[in-house]
């Protein structure tokens, strides 16, 4: 390759606004079959929509399912995430941080639904919690970003969490956590980069979050009854702007499918 020909190249990626850190191939999530789209309006956007989108086969089109819905996100908005996407370059947007607010942006596989009661109408793996079961955000904690059971672990091993996963019983009766799953930011449970990002129900429409994503309950019932494990799920997060730059080389639904 010329010189003149690797300069084109790298003009031609800055005009499409990404940085190369950002612009790598879905490996990471070429097998998903279903993927759940969160958009945003801008970093610091608290409100959104979501979207369900499914495909055949790997490299298919991705096409709509059902109606989009409203969410709230965290309080100060959005920053990227640790997840399946590549790390973006600091040039292209805030990196999360642990309390800073910010729902995960990026491309994270689903993890585990729960709930309070035993069961849920789903066939997506599902963990009912107990009054023993936290969610560690101590960040100098080993257990740092996992669900754990006190009972288990030690009570001393959950000391400092403000992540009670029976919120009803820990916090004035706190329904938030009566339906919801995991998102899986930080799956290396890197300390100080985010802990216990979930999907679960929204307090009261427009009420923001401290950094999950948040929905009516009708929306989430919807959506777990929808996901299906060898559909090999995603869940997305990105402001329009960031969507609209990285929709193609990610391999994500057409911006038109996404407004």
């Amino acid at each position: 390759m010329t010189l003149a020909h690797t300069a084109l190249l790298f003009a031609a990626a800055l005009l499409a606004g990404c940085a190369s850190t950002v612009r790598a191939p879905t490996s990471g999530w070429s097998d998903a079959r279903q993927l759940v789209l969160v958009t945003t309006g801008t970093w610091d956007a608290t409100t959104g929509q979501l979207r369900r989108f499914e495909r055949a086969a790997e490299g298919g089109q991705w096409q709509p399912v059902g109606a989009p819905g409203d969410i709230t996100v965290g309080r100060a908005g959005s920053a990227w995430g640790i997840g399946l996407h590549p790390v973006a370059d600091a040039s292209y947007g805030p990196a999360k941080q642990e309390g800073d607010g910010r729902a995960p942006a990026g491309v994270f596989r689903i993890g585990t639904a729960f709930g309070y009661a035993a069961h849920a109408d789903t066939t997506w793996p599902y963990q009912a919690m107990q009054a023993s079961d936290y969610c560690i955000d101590v960040a100098g904690s080993p257990l740092y970003n996992r669900i754990v059971d006190a009972n288990t672990v030690g009570a001393a091993a959950v000391a400092g969490s403000t992540e009670p996963m029976r919120r009803d019983l820990h916090a004035n009766g706190d329904a938030r956590y009566r339906l919801g799953f995991v998102i899986e930011h930080n799956p290396g449970h890197r300390a100080g980069a985010g802990s216990c990002i979930f999907a679960h129900l929204w307090q009261a429409p427009g009420v923001t979050t401290a950094g999950c994503t948040a929905m009516a309950e009708p929306a989430m019932q919807q959506l777990l009854g929808w996901l299906q494990p060898h559909a090999r799920p995603v869940f997305v997060l990105l402001p329009q702007a960031q969507y609209e730059r990285l929709w193609q080389p990610w391999g994500l639904p057409r911006p038109d499918a996404a407004r």
